[in-house]
């Protein structure tokens, strides 16, 4: 049995990641995300496909601006004993000019694709038992010596850093036996792609890019630890 909590659940990867872990009756999935709206789609989505499936508990909430002691913390603890995966996959893209983007749109962009990161990991990791799993969602984009793209700097530079951050915690959580990894995802259709490359296709649908994220949560720290991972049909 694992008791796992998503960011970013509402939509793309981590929409077809939470089917996915919960069509395992052994998983208890804890879906957060901005949208109430999406996340009871999501909800009525994953009972209908796996009716006899894992325990889904959907919570509204914004890992950049939301109150974590007094709101997500005692929501978890009320449902988990302790967690052993937390999967970091909330995220935001500006699509502009370098010299276009303004210091606010850096600052909204690092806000949550790594700020909300560091504030979810430092108050899940005390709950998280020995042999727990952090999987970091990067980016192909943020990931050194890929192709980069005009108009995603603030969105790429983000990346790398929660990369960066990856290897670092992998180091600091070793005396808790807790395993740390960032995955950069290369193209997959979601609708965050579609801000970034209009009316381009994807190389890889959302549906399998979540189920691979699901199961590298699952398996992946039995082969990696502070590992920063390509996950990309495209080179370079």
């Amino acid at each position: 049995m694992a008791n796992i909590v998503i960011t970013g659940a509402s939509s793309g990867i981590g929409f077809e990641a939470v089917l996915d872990l919960t069509a395992n009756k052994a998983n208890n999935v804890i879906a957060l995300a901005r949208s109430a709206d999406k996340l009871r789609k999501l909800h009525e989505i994953a009972t209908s496909l796996n009716p006899d499936g894992g325990k889904l508990y959907p919570a509204q909430f914004d890992i950049a601006y939301d109150n974590y002691p007094d709101s997500l913390i005692p929501f978890i603890t009320s449902k988990f004993d302790k967690v052993d995966i937390l999967i970091n996959n909330a995220g935001v893209l500006v699509n502009k000019p370098f010299l276009e983007t303004s210091l606010q749109d850096f600052a909204a962009v690092f806000q949550t694709n790594l700020l909300g990161h560091v504030n979810m990991i430092q108050h899940i990791a005390p709950l998280m038992r020995e042999g727990g799993h952090i999987v970091n969602i990067g980016s192909m984009g943020g990931y050194q010596g890929s192709s980069k793209f005009p108009g995603l700097s603030a969105y790429s530079a983000s990346k790398g850093a929660l990369g960066i951050l990856t290897e670092c915690l992998a180091e600091e959580f070793k005396p808790q036996g807790i395993k740390v990894n960032c995955l950069a995802l290369g193209s997959a259709q979601t609708e965050m792609f579609e801000a970034a490359f209009p009316g381009v296709e994807a190389s890889t649908l959302a549906f399998e890019m979540g189920r691979y994220v699901a199961e590298f949560a699952q398996n992946g720290h039995k082969y990696y630890n502070g590992k920063i991972l390509p996950v990309s049909s495209n080179t370079p």
